[in-house]
């Protein structure tokens, strides 16, 4: 028997106005296998959080081109944390300087995806962090 998809919600915190590459994100793991869900624009950590136990995501990727990409994920990870998700995580998509990766990893992200990451390989790195084979399905 076939498992299910794993899921994973992508979203943009704050004030961020770009979703380009978060939707051509989206389309790149839908077609890998991925049930994908996207909040859409200017949401709050809290509404990403709730968003995601209400959807039982595996995953939230949160796309951040402001320079507010660590502060975003130690809120997402505390709000995810306190409503008993700290199994769930956090990958973070945009402009993340060399210099901000072991900060961003500190405040709870899994994995980081810099501008210009190869949408191919973003379903491996993916079921690299949950453990997951290259055989077991998305």
């Amino acid at each position: 028997m076939a498992s299910e998809p794993i899921r994973i919600l992508l979203a943009k915190p704050g004030l961020d106005g770009h979703d380009r590459g978060v939707r051509v994100v989206a389309r790149a793991l839908r077609d890998q296998g991925f049930e994908v869900i996207y909040s859409g624009l200017h949401r709050t950590v809290e509404t990403i959080a709730e968003m995601a136990s209400q959807e039982d995501v595996a995953v939230v990727g949160i796309s951040v081109l402001s320079g507010s990409h660590i502060p975003h994920t130690r809120d997402l990870r505390a709000a995810l944390d306190e409503r008993g998700m700290d199994d769930v995580k956090i990958l973070v998509g945009g402009i993340i300087p060399q210099a901000d990766v072991q900060p961003l990893r500190d405040a709870g992200a899994a994995a980081h995806f810099p501008v210009g990451s190869n949408v191919k390989d973003l379903g491996r790195r993916i079921r690299e962090v949950l453990g997951k084979t290259a055989k077991d399905p998305a």
